[in-house]
């Protein structure tokens, strides 16, 4: 019989939403519950703010590695 499961509709940019994807695959699909179309995601509504931590911290690296490669 079909579960359903509470979720929060995202929508992002490309870009962010490839992240969203690279996030969940890593935490072997914790977060995304359907990959709707280019620019969004639907997400467990339970795991929005770990998911919003995460993209937090990821954006964080990316963008402290930026700068070092900048600094050349």
């Amino acid at each position: 019989m079909p579960r359903a499961t509470k979720g929060v509709l995202i929508q992002a940019d490309a870009s962010i939403k490839a992240i969203l994807v690279k996030i969940d695959s890593e935490q072997h699909n914790a977060f995304i519950i359907e990959d709707l179309d280019d620019e969004t995601l639907v997400v467990k509504e339970g795991k929005l703010a770990e998911l919003q931590q995460r993209l937090k911290d990821k954006l964080k690296d990316t963008i402290k590695e930026a700068e070092d490669s900048g600094s050349d």
